[in-house]
Protein backbone atom coordinates (compact mmCIF):
# COMPACT_ATOMS: atom_id res chain seq x y z
CA UNK A 1 0.00 0.00 0.00
CA UNK A 2 1.36 3.17 -0.80
CA UNK A 3 2.21 5.09 2.46
CA UNK A 4 2.85 8.72 3.44
CA UNK A 5 6.07 9.52 1.16
CA UNK A 6 4.42 7.43 -1.79
CA UNK A 7 1.28 9.56 -1.60
CA UNK A 8 2.97 12.95 -0.84
CA UNK A 9 5.53 11.84 -3.82
CA UNK A 10 2.44 11.52 -5.68
CA UNK A 11 1.09 15.03 -4.75
CA UNK A 12 4.06 16.83 -5.49
CA UNK A 13 3.94 15.59 -8.85
CA UNK A 14 0.62 16.00 -9.75
CA UNK A 15 0.83 19.60 -8.09
CA UNK A 16 3.34 21.00 -11.27
CA UNK A 17 0.87 19.12 -14.09
CA UNK A 18 -2.70 19.78 -13.12
CA UNK A 19 -3.10 23.00 -10.97
CA UNK A 20 -5.99 25.34 -12.71
CA UNK A 21 -6.40 23.07 -15.06
CA UNK A 22 -10.55 22.56 -15.53
CA UNK A 23 -11.73 18.84 -16.14
CA UNK A 24 -13.38 18.47 -19.32
CA UNK A 25 -14.67 15.33 -19.16
CA UNK A 26 -14.47 11.82 -17.13
CA UNK A 27 -14.66 8.38 -18.58
CA UNK A 28 -15.26 5.64 -15.96
CA UNK A 29 -14.96 2.20 -16.26
CA UNK A 30 -15.71 0.78 -12.98
CA UNK A 31 -18.38 2.33 -11.52
CA UNK A 32 -17.93 0.81 -8.38
CA UNK A 33 -14.30 2.56 -7.37
CA UNK A 34 -16.43 6.07 -7.31
CA UNK A 35 -18.87 7.35 -4.54
CA UNK A 36 -22.12 8.33 -6.53
CA UNK A 37 -23.82 7.88 -9.62
CA UNK A 38 -22.80 11.28 -10.65
CA UNK A 39 -19.23 11.57 -10.06
CA UNK A 40 -18.60 12.17 -13.76
CA UNK A 41 -21.52 14.90 -14.41
CA UNK A 42 -20.55 17.13 -11.30
CA UNK A 43 -16.72 17.06 -11.63
CA UNK A 44 -17.26 18.46 -15.44
CA UNK A 45 -16.44 22.06 -15.34
CA UNK A 46 -14.95 22.06 -12.45
CA UNK A 47 -11.08 23.69 -11.95
CA UNK A 48 -8.45 21.82 -9.72
CA UNK A 49 -7.12 24.09 -7.11
CA UNK A 50 -3.70 25.17 -7.17
CA UNK A 51 -4.12 23.76 -3.07
CA UNK A 52 -3.42 19.99 -3.75
CA UNK A 53 -3.02 18.16 -0.52
CA UNK A 54 -2.56 15.39 1.68
CA UNK A 55 -4.08 13.83 4.57
CA UNK A 56 -2.44 10.57 5.99
CA UNK A 57 -2.42 8.14 3.01
CA UNK A 58 -5.46 10.53 0.94
CA UNK A 59 -4.42 12.54 -1.83
CA UNK A 60 -6.90 15.69 -1.94
CA UNK A 61 -8.15 17.81 -5.00
CA UNK A 62 -9.77 20.98 -3.98
CA UNK A 63 -11.85 21.64 -6.21
CA UNK A 64 -12.87 25.42 -7.73
CA UNK A 65 -15.99 26.66 -10.31
CA UNK A 66 -17.85 23.71 -9.83
CA UNK A 67 -21.26 23.58 -11.31
CA UNK A 68 -23.37 21.99 -7.92
CA UNK A 69 -25.40 23.71 -6.23
CA UNK A 70 -23.13 22.49 -2.90
CA UNK A 71 -20.66 24.96 -4.27
CA UNK A 72 -17.03 24.00 -4.39
CA UNK A 73 -15.69 20.34 -3.33
CA UNK A 74 -12.66 17.93 -2.96
CA UNK A 75 -11.96 14.92 -4.76
CA UNK A 76 -10.39 12.62 -1.99
CA UNK A 77 -8.40 10.04 -3.15
CA UNK A 78 -7.21 6.72 -1.39
CA UNK A 79 -5.36 4.38 -2.93
CA UNK A 80 -5.23 1.46 -0.67
CA UNK A 81 -3.11 -1.85 -2.15
CA UNK A 82 -2.02 -1.24 -5.72
CA UNK A 83 -3.98 2.02 -6.91
CA UNK A 84 -1.89 4.68 -8.86
CA UNK A 85 -2.17 7.84 -10.65
CA UNK A 86 -0.46 8.41 -13.69
CA UNK A 87 -0.39 11.74 -16.24
CA UNK A 88 -0.78 10.61 -19.71
CA UNK A 89 0.91 12.76 -21.95
CA UNK A 90 -0.27 13.15 -25.91
CA UNK A 91 1.37 9.69 -27.11
CA UNK A 92 1.48 7.51 -23.88
CA UNK A 93 -0.68 4.69 -23.56
CA UNK A 94 -3.15 4.05 -21.03
CA UNK A 95 -1.59 2.10 -17.75
CA UNK A 96 -2.93 -1.80 -17.58
CA UNK A 97 -6.14 -1.61 -15.02
CA UNK A 98 -7.26 1.95 -15.89
CA UNK A 99 -10.85 2.50 -14.16
CA UNK A 100 -11.38 6.11 -14.05
CA UNK A 101 -9.83 8.61 -16.82
CA UNK A 102 -10.07 12.20 -16.48
CA UNK A 103 -9.62 14.93 -19.34
CA UNK A 104 -8.83 18.55 -19.12
CA UNK A 105 -8.59 21.76 -21.03
CA UNK A 106 -5.44 20.84 -22.51
CA UNK A 107 -6.00 18.18 -24.70
CA UNK A 108 -2.22 17.12 -24.36
CA UNK A 109 -2.37 15.94 -21.16
CA UNK A 110 -5.64 13.10 -19.28
CA UNK A 111 -4.89 11.66 -15.68
CA UNK A 112 -5.48 7.72 -14.89
CA UNK A 113 -6.73 6.14 -11.83
CA UNK A 114 -5.41 2.40 -12.12
CA UNK A 115 -5.69 -0.15 -9.72
CA UNK A 116 -5.00 -4.20 -10.51
CA UNK A 117 -6.74 -5.06 -7.22
CA UNK A 118 -9.26 -2.52 -7.15
CA UNK A 119 -9.40 -1.30 -3.53
CA UNK A 120 -8.71 2.07 -4.10
CA UNK A 121 -12.07 4.52 -4.14
CA UNK A 122 -12.33 8.22 -5.86
CA UNK A 123 -15.15 9.87 -3.47
CA UNK A 124 -16.47 13.20 -4.40
CA UNK A 125 -17.51 15.31 -1.50
CA UNK A 126 -18.78 18.98 -0.37
CA UNK A 127 -16.79 20.26 2.11
CA UNK A 128 -19.24 19.22 4.74
CA UNK A 129 -19.28 15.51 3.69
CA UNK A 130 -15.38 15.84 3.96
CA UNK A 131 -15.46 16.72 7.34
CA UNK A 132 -16.96 13.19 7.61
CA UNK A 133 -15.90 11.34 5.76
CA UNK A 134 -14.78 7.61 7.57
CA UNK A 135 -11.12 6.99 7.89
CA UNK A 136 -10.27 10.52 7.35
CA UNK A 137 -11.81 12.23 9.90
CA UNK A 138 -10.24 10.20 12.63
CA UNK A 139 -6.59 10.54 11.18
CA UNK A 140 -4.09 11.62 14.30
CA UNK A 141 -1.77 14.35 13.57
CA UNK A 142 0.67 14.35 10.71
CA UNK A 143 4.39 13.00 11.79
CA UNK A 144 6.08 15.19 9.61
CA UNK A 145 3.79 18.63 11.35
CA UNK A 146 4.89 20.73 14.76
CA UNK A 147 1.97 18.72 16.71
CA UNK A 148 4.01 15.73 16.12
CA UNK A 149 6.53 15.29 18.96
CA UNK A 150 7.73 13.10 21.14
CA UNK A 151 5.76 14.67 23.93
CA UNK A 152 2.49 13.75 22.41
CA UNK A 153 4.32 10.77 21.55
CA UNK A 154 5.37 9.18 24.93
CA UNK A 155 1.30 10.28 26.40
CA UNK A 156 -0.23 8.73 23.75
CA UNK A 157 1.89 5.31 24.36
CA UNK A 158 2.34 5.75 28.40
CA UNK A 159 -0.85 3.76 29.21
CA UNK A 160 -1.07 1.83 25.88
CA UNK A 161 -0.35 -2.23 26.67
CA UNK A 162 -0.73 -2.88 22.93
CA UNK A 163 2.21 -3.75 20.75
CA UNK A 164 4.74 -1.21 19.41
CA UNK A 165 3.72 -2.54 15.92
CA UNK A 166 0.44 -2.31 15.75
CA UNK A 167 0.12 1.29 17.59
CA UNK A 168 2.18 2.74 15.19
CA UNK A 169 0.01 1.12 12.32
CA UNK A 170 -2.84 2.57 13.97
CA UNK A 171 -3.82 5.24 11.93
CA UNK A 172 -6.03 7.27 14.92
CA UNK A 173 -2.47 7.73 16.66
CA UNK A 174 -0.44 9.22 13.88
CA UNK A 175 -1.21 9.47 9.91
CA UNK A 176 0.30 8.00 6.89
CA UNK A 177 2.53 5.18 8.53
CA UNK A 178 2.50 1.90 7.38
CA UNK A 179 4.12 -1.70 7.18
CA UNK A 180 7.44 -0.63 5.57
CA UNK A 181 8.16 2.57 7.38
CA UNK A 182 7.01 1.38 10.74
CA UNK A 183 9.80 -1.52 10.42
CA UNK A 184 11.84 0.82 9.34
CA UNK A 185 11.39 3.43 12.35
CA UNK A 186 11.48 0.47 14.74
CA UNK A 187 15.10 -0.91 13.30
CA UNK A 188 16.48 2.82 13.59
CA UNK A 189 15.39 3.33 16.76
CA UNK A 190 16.38 -0.04 17.77
CA UNK A 191 13.37 -1.00 19.60
CA UNK A 192 11.44 -4.73 19.14
CA UNK A 193 7.82 -4.45 17.13
CA UNK A 194 6.53 -6.57 19.86
CA UNK A 195 7.60 -4.39 22.95
CA UNK A 196 4.33 -2.85 24.21
CA UNK A 197 3.48 1.36 23.89
CA UNK A 198 3.93 1.34 27.96
CA UNK A 199 6.69 -0.27 28.19
CA UNK A 200 9.14 2.53 26.71
CA UNK A 201 11.32 4.88 27.99
CA UNK A 202 11.37 8.63 27.39
CA UNK A 203 14.81 7.97 25.61
CA UNK A 204 13.24 4.95 23.18
CA UNK A 205 10.21 7.03 22.30
CA UNK A 206 12.86 10.34 21.67
CA UNK A 207 14.33 8.35 19.54
CA UNK A 208 11.61 6.73 18.03
CA UNK A 209 10.20 10.07 17.20
CA UNK A 210 12.92 11.19 15.03
CA UNK A 211 13.50 7.85 13.48
CA UNK A 212 9.91 8.12 12.31
CA UNK A 213 11.12 11.41 10.45
CA UNK A 214 14.07 10.13 9.35
CA UNK A 215 12.67 7.26 7.71
CA UNK A 216 9.64 9.03 6.26
CA UNK A 217 11.97 12.27 4.96
CA UNK A 218 14.34 10.15 3.23
CA UNK A 219 11.35 8.51 1.72
CA UNK A 220 9.74 11.19 0.17
CA UNK A 221 13.40 12.31 -0.67
CA UNK A 222 13.52 9.15 -2.67
CA UNK A 223 10.30 9.76 -4.46
CA UNK A 224 9.08 6.92 -2.27
CA UNK A 225 9.69 2.90 -2.46
CA UNK A 226 8.21 0.77 -5.13
CA UNK A 227 8.49 -2.82 -4.33
CA UNK A 228 5.45 -3.97 -6.45
CA UNK A 229 3.16 -1.74 -7.72
CA UNK A 230 3.98 2.06 -6.68
CA UNK A 231 4.96 4.36 -8.99
CA UNK A 232 4.52 8.42 -9.37
CA UNK A 233 2.23 10.32 -11.26
CA UNK A 234 4.48 10.21 -13.87
CA UNK A 235 5.17 6.52 -14.19
CA UNK A 236 8.39 6.40 -12.75
CA UNK A 237 9.28 3.88 -10.02
CA UNK A 238 10.61 5.62 -6.72
CA UNK A 239 14.40 3.97 -5.40
CA UNK A 240 13.61 4.09 -1.21
CA UNK A 241 13.58 0.42 -1.69
CA UNK A 242 17.33 0.36 -2.05
CA UNK A 243 17.62 1.94 1.54
CA UNK A 244 15.58 0.00 3.33
CA UNK A 245 17.62 -1.75 6.73
CA UNK A 246 15.00 -3.67 7.96
CA UNK A 247 11.84 -4.22 5.78
CA UNK A 248 12.24 -7.33 3.71
CA UNK A 249 15.19 -8.26 4.22
CA UNK A 250 14.42 -11.28 5.87
CA UNK A 251 17.41 -14.15 6.33
CA UNK A 252 20.00 -11.35 5.51
CA UNK A 253 22.67 -9.85 8.05
CA UNK A 254 21.77 -6.61 10.07
CA UNK A 255 23.95 -3.62 8.80
CA UNK A 256 24.39 -2.55 12.13
CA UNK A 257 25.95 -5.86 13.44
CA UNK A 258 25.73 -8.51 11.28
CA UNK A 259 22.51 -10.91 12.86
CA UNK A 260 20.28 -12.42 10.57
CA UNK A 261 16.92 -10.29 9.89
CA UNK A 262 13.78 -11.77 11.68
CA UNK A 263 10.58 -12.03 10.07
CA UNK A 264 7.66 -12.04 12.45
CA UNK A 265 3.70 -11.76 12.33
CA UNK A 266 2.71 -8.97 14.94
CA UNK A 267 -1.03 -8.01 14.91
CA UNK A 268 -1.43 -10.25 11.70
CA UNK A 269 1.44 -7.95 10.16
CA UNK A 270 4.84 -9.20 8.64
CA UNK A 271 7.44 -7.52 10.41
CA UNK A 272 11.04 -7.49 10.15
CA UNK A 273 14.03 -6.50 13.00
CA UNK A 274 17.36 -7.49 14.35
CA UNK A 275 17.17 -9.77 17.25
CA UNK A 276 20.19 -8.38 18.30
CA UNK A 277 20.04 -4.81 18.03
CA UNK A 278 16.23 -4.57 18.76
CA UNK A 279 15.84 -6.62 21.61
CA UNK A 280 13.08 -7.67 23.78
CA UNK A 281 11.89 -6.31 27.03
CA UNK A 282 9.07 -6.87 28.84
CA UNK A 283 7.29 -4.15 31.41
Amino acid sequence: MPELPEVETIKRTLKIVLANLTITDVTIFKPKLVNRPDFKEALVGCQISDQLTRRGKYLLLPLNKCASKSGDMTLAIHLRMTGCLVVIKENDQLPKYTHVLFYFDNPKIKLAFADMRQFGRLSLLTNAELQDLSGLKDLGPEPLEKNFNPTYLKNNLSSRRAKIKSLLLNQTLVAGLGNIYVDEALYLAQIHPERLGCDLTAPEVNNLYHAIITVLEQGIQNGGTSISDYVDAEGNAGNNQNMLQAYQRQNKPCYRCDEIITRIKVAGRSSHFCPRCQKIKNS
